[in-house]
């Protein structure tokens, strides 16, 4: 499995379990393992349909946090 299928599953996983601090850390490693913020936000949508909205409402808000402070310490956007 390559690395970005390998983050997308991380990430559903943690948000299943509500592992929170361990989501942020990973929406991290997702990008540095080549997912986009695009991508991330569809795990996230997918985790909206079969996880349920307040979790995906949560993971979302980590994210965006998560993924201004990485391209901010990256220079990218």
């Amino acid at each position: 499995m390559d690395r970005r299928t390998r983050s997308a599953i991380t990430l559903t996983a943690l948000i299943a379990r509500d592992h929170w601090d361990e989501f942020a850390m990973h929406v991290r490693a997702a990008r540095r393992n080549g997912m986009s913020a695009q991508q991330i936000q569809e795990v996230l949508l997918q985790a909206a349909i079969y996880l349920g909205v307040p979790s995906a409402n949560h993971a979302f808000a980590i994210a965006q946090r998560e993924i201004a402070a990485y391209e901010e310490e990256e220079g990218t956007q």
